[in-house]
């Protein structure tokens, strides 16, 4: 009977283990597998953590103290502890990249060592199972353990794969290379750019959110063909180096700087390692390669460069479209777009119209056409394209209509992107409401910058939905300082109650416009 139950007991264990692990390896992927990351992440979550997994020490009393009967007890503990762990419907679910399963393996073999050894220590009962429940308390950090086992297999392989790509573009030394970066709007303007320059080249982008160094390796080596023209890079960037890293691999001609704000201070540390890095494609450019620069951003302002750059910017209301940029002007918007004239350096006029919302966009679309212009594509096959641009996914996405729209601007959000997104909410004549979690990555300051957009907030929406508590405190007490209703500030567990209630909000009959600025992944 012991036996039997003992035997059942490592059949369960392995399940806990298992799970935990799927578990955890996600995280680690959502974290960009970087360890220093993770073990912050650990930290961080050790509350929610420690409950789905404390109910495991209790084992080793009952197999000590009871026998056949603790046997059983633990049988039924470990078969409780397994569900709490079973993986929940993600956000983003766990992609089985090759690099995953690499890592799965390890683990297994891992855990297939400590059966092993359970086997050769039989007579050690005891112990065997206070080593069971510890590995099974202490997942996360064996799944950090076998990323270290595996770093110099990881190493050698991004190093074959890095090689491959630098071979395949030194092959096309006519290709145009277009890096694309920024805090904020490169994935927007990377999109346009694609769209614009397609009306005379042969465009290759970087799909989605391939903006690190093997993203771009990925896309070099499965995408890019000998009939490709023109290669527009987006660059991303958590720490200082990471884009001289991915420059150094794709040896850019031209480059577009979107903005510069306060985003992944959390690993950044300060304003100037941000300027810093994403200066790093400027640096990279040739003594005749071409720079084009988001002018209205003080930060980009600010620095000096050795090549030349073009600015871009849009101008306010009121105010002179100044010479030898391109800038954007005398802006309309409303729900159904945006329509704006854009002056040229030299003077020339033109206007165009979006379906696309919110200033950052048409300032985006100016940066875009700025490139597009250099580059030699005629406005006259730029107009009709700027006006079948679509929204990139979850950046000011319009969703709906009539008596409820949803403006979707859930892609992870900073204190510029967010004060646009409430732009382009204060345009609609509806009641409005604001769904979010709040901003994340902002290391100190991020307290502060939340409280800040409560206050935002409060000064355009006629309803203050909040996602969790941890992140709604500081939100709440910004919209409350800039005398906001408490009564019309909510909090929610999850983003989806938040939207049912914000669709359930009596309007009186009028319409109603739901922003959605930020929606966290499973790792927040």
């Amino acid at each position: 009977m012991e036996n039997t139950a003992y035997i059942v007991l490592c059949i369960l264990f392995a399940l806990v283990w298992t799970l935990r692990a799927i578990g955890s390896v996600h995280i680690f992927q959502l974290n960009s597998y970087k360890p220093q990351v993770q073990k912050k992440w650990i930290y961080d979550h050790m509350t929610s953590i420690v409950p789905r997994v404390c109910w495991l020490v209790i084992i080793v009393p009952l197999t000590l103290k009871l026998g056949a009967v603790g046997m059983l007890l633990s049988c039924l503990i470990c078969a409780v502890v397994a569900f709490l762990n079973y993986p929940k419907k993600a956000k983003k679910p766990l992609v089985y990249t090759a690099r995953v399963k690499r890592l799965l393996v390890c683990l297994a073999v891992l855990h297939a060592a400590l059966v092993a050894l359970s086997f050769f220590l039989s007579e050690y009962r005891d112990f065997c199972i206070m080593l069971f429940v510890l590995a099974a308390v202490c997942e996360q950090y064996i799944v950090l353990a076998a990323n270290f086992i595996m770093s110099p297999v990881e190493k050698g392989i991004n190093r074959h794969y890095i090689s491959d790509a630098k071979r395949i573009l030194a092959g096309m030394p006519k290709l145009k290379v277009i890096g694309v970066t920024g805090s904020y709007g490169k994935t927007s303007v990377k999109m346009f750019l694609g769209k614009l320059l397609a009306a005379k080249y042969n465009v290759l982008v970087t799909p989605g959110s391939y903006n690190t160094t093997l993203g771009v390796v990925r896309t070099v080596r499965e995408k890019l063909r000998a009939s490709h023209e023109v290669f527009v890079c987006e660059m991303g960037a958590r720490n200082p180096g990471d884009i001289k890293e991915i420059c150094d691999i794709v040896k850019p001609t031209a480059g577009i700087i979107t903005a510069i704000g306060e985003q992944h201070l959390e690993s950044f540390k300060t304003i100037d390692n941000i300027i810093s890095t994403k200066f790093e494609l400027a640096d990279a450019l040739p003594a005749d390669g071409q720079l084009f620069l988001n002018g209205d951003n003080e930060f980009i302002r600010s620095r000096e460069t050795a090549v030349k750059p073009v600015y871009y910017r849009l101008v306010p209301k009121g105010e002179r479209a100044p010479k030898g940029v391109y800038c954007a002007y005398d802006l309309r918007v409303s729900a159904r777009g945006s329509g704006f004239k854009l002056r040229e350096p030299d003077g020339t006029v033109s206007h165009l119209e979006t379906k696309l919302i919110g200033e950052h966009n048409v300032l985006n679309i100016t940066g875009a056409v700025a490139v597009a212009r250099t580059l030699g594509v005629p406005m006259r096959d730029l107009i009709p394209r700027v006006a079948l641009l679509e929204s990139v996914p979850h950046r000011l996405e319009l969703v709906g209509g009539g008596a409820c729209t949803i403006i979707d601007d859930a892609y992870n959000s900073n204190p510029a992107g967010a004060k646009a997104a409430l732009g382009a909410l204060s345009a609609f004549d509806a009641a409005k409401i604001i769904v979010t979690p709040g901003m994340v990555e902002l290391g100190a300051r991020q307290e502060e910058l939340n409280r800040e957009l409560g206050a935002e907030a409060a000064g355009v929406c006629d309803y203050i939905f909040l996602v969790g508590k941890k992140q709604a405190e500081p939100i709440r007490a910004g919209a409350k300082a800039a005398g906001f209703a408490e009564g019309k500030i909510k909090v929610f567990d999850t983003v989806t109650e938040a939207i049912a209630a914000a669709k359930a909000v009596d309007t009186k009959g009028r319409p109603r416009v739901i922003l959605l600025e930020n929606d966290l992944p499973d790792n927040y």
